[in-house]
């Protein structure tokens, strides 16, 4: 294995942080539109949308987070998991594992709790919730303290075992203590960053320490959505930077790699973070307009009867359905007979609720009528 250039962290002025202010001020001030505007949205519905719209931010934000680190979570035990805890009605809730409850708690008591401040305690629990077994996979991890090296260094390594490659090597266990307070210290302080400077260089100068066996880019993302929320003066999260970087996952590899191996000057990092950030936000702005959709919905229809059969499979449709709604799919999620589901299928046909698509197949499918949804 072969590492090539020198870490940021062994630069001599190491952590003086180097940035070009006038160079990011465009985006920052178009990021900081972008979030009033979506905050200006929320502003004048009720508190029950609202937290809809935190709610499905936050599932988004688990969701991702933990797909970044390849880990696939079932989607209604995150979105179970984040209502019990805001105490949000969502009907029936999905059962939820260990797993999935440390990794909502994480994210949750970063943002709820972010103007707590940071403590290496803090940090401990977060990386305790994330591994309660005390295994990563297969490996077991020292969990709820520092890493110590015992085996090798802490590298990022890619490529098949006889040909890999050092992305990046962290600092020796030895630095972890004075290098964790030391970025403790600036965290709870006032540094005099702009507030979302402050939010990119926390998630870079945290992942840049990588001071756990394992769950570093997990609470890296977490510490980061702290200060974000720390910037909307308000712990209710309404989009998901997390999504943002699982989907453009190898260009934040690539920017995060050159700027542990460049100089302290992390302008390009910090530009990089804005634009993901703006995507975010933008992304967000169409996600509130499904929460909106799904309020508007429910409104129309609610003197119509249905079963409970039918609610859930209609809030499914609302939450984002994957692959085309059939009647042999509406059986097996129901837990019902295919006669059963045909008759439900076409009672809400009848109502207007639903219609048939119209690229037909040799299987019907169906989907939402929207053009009446609004009808009187």
């Amino acid at each position: 294995m072969s590492g090539d250039g020198l870490y940021i962290w062994q630069a001599d002025d190491w952590p003086q942080w180097r940035y070009d202010l006038p160079a990011l001020a465009e985006r920052l001030a178009a990021v900081s539109r972008s979030q009033g505007i979506l905050l200006g949205r929320l502003a004048d519905v009720g508190v029950g949308l609202r937290d809809q719209a935190s709610l499905a931010a936050l599932t988004e934000d688990v969701l991702r987070t933990s797909e970044i680190e390849g880990e696939i979570l079932n989607a209604e035990s995150v979105r179970s998991s984040i209502a019990r805890r805001l105490g949000v009605d969502i009907g029936a809730l999905a059962p939820v594992d260990r797993h999935v409850e440390g990794v909502v708690e994480t994210v949750l008591d970063a943002t709820l709790y972010c103007e707590a401040p940071i403590t290496q305690e803090r940090l401990f629990g977060w990386h305790a919730a994330l591994f309660p077994t005390g295994y990563s996979g297969l490996n077991r991890i020292s969990v709820g303290r520092w890493r110590d090296d015992a085996k090798r260094p802490m590298q990022v390594v890619a490529g098949p075992p006889y040909r890999q490659k050092v992305h990046y090597e962290a600092p020796p266990a030895a630095r972890l203590s004075m290098e964790m307070a030391r970025f403790l210290v600036w965290a709870n302080g006032g540094s005099g960053e702009p507030a979302l400077v402050k939010a990119g260089l926390a998630h870079l100068w945290f992942v840049t320490l990588h001071p756990f066996d394992d769950g570093n880019g997990r609470i890296g993302r977490a510490i980061g959505d702290l200060f974000l929320a720390r910037a909307d003066t308000s712990p209710q999260r309404f989009y998901s930077l997390s999504a943002q970087i699982q989907r453009s996952r190898r260009d934040y590899y690539d920017v995060l790699e050159r700027t542990q191996k460049g100089d302290l000057d992390v302008t390009e990092w910090l530009s990089w973070f804005l634009d993901a950030l703006q995507h975010a936000v933008d992304d967000a702005q169409a996600a509130l307009d499904a929460v909106f959709f799904k309020a508007r919905f429910w409104l129309r229809w609610s003197h119509t009867p249905m079963n409970a059969r039918q609610v859930k499979l209609l809030n499914r449709l609302l939450d984002g359905f994957d692959g085309k709604l059939t009647s042999r799919k509406w059986a097996a999620i129901a837990k019902c007979s295919p006669d059963t589901a045909l008759r439900d299928i076409n009672e809400l046909i009848a109502h207007g609720v639903l219609r048939k698509t119209p690229d037909g197949g040799r299987s019907t499918a169906y989907e939402l009528n929207r053009n009446d949804t609004f009808a009187p």
